[in-house]
């Protein structure tokens, strides 16, 4: 398989291991391109013979911001474009799941919105002990309707996602461990090597029953995903095109608090 057409993921094999870096700098925010290149390389690499485990992670000092603020503004304002961006969603985290080969995230450093919903869906993961993780969808006024209102429910509970996901609080390493949300917090300088050698053991195993055992327990996030992805989505859709969200972007990129009105 040949990824050199993708711009923003950077492919590189290690023997049966297959490390896909962000990279998009200085953050590896989320724009439209990587946003495109993330809706097909789950499904490029279900075709690559050579990857029998994969490590995710980001370029330099982030896993990834999440989503680019400057590309949302160009977004909101272009149903057609807003339309692609809701079909890219889909795709990406249904490729994901589908994807039978396991998927490790070393989570180098912050991991927000999109990117924390893509590490959290993967297999396992190694979290940076100076890394943070969360969903801060609501404080640009908008639905968690990536993909966060479906995991972060499965690995934390109702309960305690929804006041995750209704804050956008950002949890460090050590409170996400504690809680469920990851499997391993480990020194940065650790966080990708560690990551590699867990994959290792994996792509040495019995891959099939590996692989199966993926595909059987991915069933029940599939459930979950058919049931409330496409709402969420739509739920999403709405906020887009509301003035909170809207003041939220332009308090961004002023480098300001935002002022919501509910409206």
């Amino acid at each position: 398989m040949d990824y050199a057409s993708y711009r923003t993921i950077k492919a590189q094999h290690d023997g049966g291991v297959l490390v896909l870096r962000l990279d998009r700098p200085p953050m590896n925010a989320v724009d439209g391109v990587m946003h495109a290149e993330l809706a097909t390389i789950f499904a490029d690499v279900a075709r690559d013979p050579d990857a029998r485990a994969v490590v995710l992670t980001g370029a330099g000092r982030a896993f990834s911001a999440g989503g680019d603020a400057a590309w949302f503004q160009t977004v909101q304002d272009d149903p057609r474009a807003f339309d692609l961006v809701q079909r890219e969603a889909r795709q990406i985290i249904h490729t994901l799941l589908d994807l039978e080969t396991p998927v490790i995230a070393a989570v180098n450093g912050a991991a927000t919105g999109l990117a924390a919903t893509i590490a959290l869906f993967s297999d396992t993961i190694f979290m940076a002990d100076t890394a943070r993780i969360g969903d801060p969808h609501v404080r640009m006024g908008i639905v968690a309707g990536d993909g966060g209102a479906i995991i972060w429910p499965w690995l934390l509970g109702p309960a305690r996602a929804k006041e995750y996901l209704m804050t956008g609080e950002l949890l460090d390493a050590a409170m996400a461990e504690r809680v469920g949300l990851v499997n391993h917090v480990v020194p940065a300088a650790d966080c990708v090597p560690r990551a590699v050698e867990f994959a290792r053991k994996l792509a040495g195993g019995p891959i099939l029953a590996i692989r199966w055992t993926k595909l059987s327990v991915n069933k029940l996030l599939r459930a979950s995903v058919d049931l409330v992805l496409d709402a969420s989505l739509a739920l999403e859709a709405q906020t887009f095109r509301t003035e909170d969200h809207r003041e939220a972007v332009r308090a961004f990129v002023e480098k300001r608090a935002p002022e919501f009105r509910g409206r």
